[in-house]
């Protein structure tokens, strides 16, 4: 099977992250996701996992503790969502150097998975969707590196999840706020209930980054329940972190994953401090405050709610020096766009407002009517390349361009510099 025609039949799979709207969560199933990978013969049985939920800062932790693993010498797996450019960027092996999984074995992968996958169609189950393809796809691939540990991040909540038919070492959860509400709940406790559920046993490490109130009441009743060990990650750990990130919420992100690691000694792991230093120093993530241009500089951010779009904003006051600010912002459907607005606005002295190509894209039309009048002249644009170029024509050398709101959004600018 060449690799174009294993992507044509991975989208052949219903995709929600393409869908305008989420199905109500009775439409998601673990059964189906621990039947299909008993067909497999059980992969993620042989993995030693760190598994990574929360509102903000997942991805980034994720790839924080996945780079002080690989420093360590262990051969580590890292499995996140979505991907800005190309789908393989979602399975990793970070050994003496990061790679996507290759097209080779993206295509053999499909080959086996393949008709497995059809069998299950015949079932009540029903049919397998993208991400379950994906995970499964993962799981299969990890094991066949035979990887040291393996490093997940949960795609929405975390109880239904495909990813939470592993059994994990650790669990982590980043700050947890409001997102997806219709398939999470409507309350913070809810979601953080949702998220909690990563926490299935006494052999657990469960390590929290600071929380709100509600939150933290939730997670440790979820210990509880479970009979796990709680950390709590926190300022303590952020003297003298240097990180490859920008912005100081990325603090936060980096004292999780240090904490996270400092917790395998629990498991009979026990990783330096220059390790852990040299990890999180070294640490890449694309599309966060990543600056891809200069003269103007054009930095691009994946915020999606309103308290990432807080820490955005706080990072870029701290973090650049500039003329003026042009915002070019495109949204999902789903997200809460006028939270977001009400942050980022504030910044602009010229808005773009635009859609990426994916179906879940709110129309700049919409997103105008959420902002409240700043004085800033707004401009309409129907695709990324036009925003993008509108926004380079208006902008001096010394200005900033900011372009956030969707990691859709971003994954399409930063395909036109590459």
């Amino acid at each position: 099977m060449s690799y174009r025609r294993a992507q044509s039949y991975l989208n052949s799979f219903v995709n929600y992250e393409r869908l305008n709207l989420y199905p109500h969560k009775s439409r998601f199933r673990l059964e189906r996701m621990r039947f299909f990978l008993r067909l497999l013969g059980r992969p993620e049985q042989a993995l030693r996992v760190i598994h990574i939920a929360g509102t903000k800062g997942k991805g980034s932790t994720c790839a924080f503790a996945a780079n002080i693993l690989k420093e360590t010498g262990f051969k580590t797996g890292l499995y996140t969502s979505p991907h800005l450019l190309d789908v393989r960027e979602r399975i990793k092996i970070l050994e003496k150097a990061e790679e996507d999984i290759s097209r080779k074995d993206f295509a053999m992968l499909i080959k086996k998975i393949k008709p497995y996958a059809q069998r299950l169609r015949k079932t009540k189950l029903g049919r397998l969707t993208y991400y379950e393809i994906l995970t499964a796809m993962a799981f299969l691939y990890f094991k066949q590196q035979k990887c040291d540990f393996v490093v997940l991040e949960t795609g929405i909540g975390g109880r239904l999840d495909a990813t939470n038919v592993v059994s994990s070492l650790i669990c982590a959860l980043t700050p947890i706020s409001y997102e997806h509400t219709q398939v999470l709940g409507s309350s913070l406790d809810k979601i953080a209930a949702e998220k909690a559920a990563i926490i299935k046993n006494k052999t657990q490490i469960v390590v929290t980054a600071p929380q709100r109130p509600t939150v933290r009441r939730v997670i440790k009743k979820q210990v509880r329940k479970c009979g796990a060990r709680l950390i709590a990650a926190g300022p303590a750990e952020y003297p003298g972190l240097t990180v490859g990130l920008l912005g100081a919420h990325q603090l936060v992100n980096a004292g999780l994953a240090a904490a996270v690691i400092r917790a395998l000694r629990y498991h009979g792991v026990n990783i330096s401090e220059q390790a852990i230093s040299k990890g999180l120093k070294n640490t890449r993530w694309p599309g966060r405050l990543q600056v891809i241009a200069r003269r103007p500089k054009i930095v691009l951010d994946g915020a999606q709610n309103r308290a990432s779009s807080i820490a955005l904003k706080q990072a870029v006051n701290k973090c650049f020096k500039f003329g003026r600010l042009i915002l070019v912002f495109g949204v999902s459907q789903d997200k809460d766009a006028g939270g977001m607005l009400q942050e980022l606005v504030p910044l602009a002295k010229q808005i773009v407002l635009t859609k990426s190509g994916n179906p879940r894209a709110m129309e700049p039309e919409v997103i105008k009517s959420l902002i409240k009048a700043n004085g800033a002249a707004i401009s309409l644009t129907g695709s990324s390349t036009d925003a993008l170029k509108i926004a380079r024509q208006a902008a001096r050398q010394k200005d900033l361009i900011l372009v956030c709101g969707s990691l859709f959004l971003v994954g399409e600018v930063l395909n036109v510099f590459r």
